[in-house]
């Protein structure tokens, strides 16, 4: 099986100082994991494609939800993440597949197996991995290399949701 490592949205205006109060992730100890799986997997000559959620940089946008609007640099991949490929791309909804310039990669270089990690767990992660179940692609997430800023309760509904679905944690 080929696979990839799909890095979700890990952008500034979820992992900065600057960000809002309700995106409280642990800045320092995901990024470390998640640079610590890009690594490994681009030592192992795996390919590492990277994510961003866009919003439209729209008047209403900016005052709905003010978080990686389009042309700022809070969508911008964080600054702390090691990127090793020039393979990025932006969605503007949860499920990455959305892109197809992302799905044609995909065909074009045979993989049928994703790792996924990132933000947010009970988000775009599992949205992806839902939309990769959806298309026949085996989706798989990196429990390490996730986090989430939803309570306990939407956490575990949505790990059953995606055991339900097949979707494995590794």
């Amino acid at each position: 099986m080929k696979t990839a490592l799909l890095v979700i949205d890990m952008q500034n205006d979820y992992l900065w100082q600057r960000r809002m109060k309700r995106f409280a992730y642990d800045t320092q100890g995901l990024v470390g994991r998640v640079n610590g799986l890009i690594r490994r997997y681009s030592e192992a000559g795996q390919d590492v494609i990277y994510i961003r959620h866009i919003i439209q940089n729209l008047p209403t946008n900016r005052l709905l939800f003010g978080y990686s609007l389009a042309g700022t640099e809070g969508a911008e991949l964080y600054g702390g993440l090691e990127v090793v490929s020039g393979d990025v791309f932006d969605k503007w909804v949860g499920d990455a597949l959305s892109n197809r310039a992302l799905r044609a990669l995909i065909g074009q270089r045979g993989y049928d197996r994703l790792h996924l990690c990132g933000l947010d767990e009970c988000g775009c992660v599992a949205s992806t991995a839902l939309g990769a179940k959806k298309r026949g692609i085996v989706a798989e997430i990196l429990r390490d290399g996730t986090a989430t800023v939803f309570d306990g309760r939407k956490a575990a509904r949505t790990r059953e949701k995606l055991r339900q679905a097949g979707v494995q944690y590794i």
